[in-house]
């Protein structure tokens, strides 16, 4: 199971690369590395503790307040996070606070919360978002490096243009990559099944 979800959330399903969720933040703060890593940070915090909380709750939370509890408890936990920053990252708070008050709003957490911790068990909920977070801050912070890195050599890099045609090539990558691994393990395959 564990080896399916990582697959998943990682590659074949990872919510920015595949699903493109998300891409608001990612595409604005992902300018540098710190600024990634600092919002991949917070938006795992919330995803994580929203996902546990909502998992234990779940079976009290009614059927008609189902959406506005899960806004609420994800609010929650984005204040908290802004809280945590503002403390004791303020320098870096000041460069994404615009990204970390919506959170609240990110399709990637409030999907996650509906599709799975609204409807498994704690263990699987708190799987999923751990190995969700994890897939979005390699994008996250994969992205930032690679504008900060072109970013002397293109100064446009750095730019919101830059960041839709670095990131449109990216994905390009990422799509030319999942497809030559699909035909690999097709081949791989087919001479064994033949065999039989």
């Amino acid at each position: 199971m564990l080896k399916q979800v990582l697959k998943r959330n990682l590659w074949s399903q990872n919510v920015a690369a595949v699903q493109l969720l998300g891409l608001c933040p990612l595409l604005a703060v992902s300018n540098s590395v710190a600024n990634a890593s600092g919002l991949a940070i917070a938006s795992a915090f919330v995803l994580i503790g929203s996902a546990a909380l909502i998992s234990l709750l779940r079976r009290f939370i009614p059927d008609v307040v189902r959406l506005p509890m899960f806004v609420l408890v994800i609010a929650t936990f984005t204040t908290v996070a802004v809280l945590i920053m503002e403390a004791f990252a303020f320098t870096l708070y000041m460069q994404i606070a615009l990204f970390m008050q919506i959170i609240v709003t990110n399709c990637m957490i409030l999907g996650r919360i509906n599709q799975v911790a609204s409807k498994e068990r704690f263990t699987v909920a708190l799987l999923d978002a751990v190995t969700t977070s994890i897939g979005f801050a390699i994008v996250l912070i994969g992205f930032g490096a690679v504008r900060e890195l072109t970013a002397p050599a293109l100064p446009l890099a750095l730019d919101p243009t830059g960041a839709f045609l670095i990131f449109g090539l990216l994905l390009a990558g990422y799509q030319f990559v999942d497809r030559r691994v699909e035909a690999i393990a097709k081949s791989d395959t087919e001479p064994q099944m033949d065999a039989r």
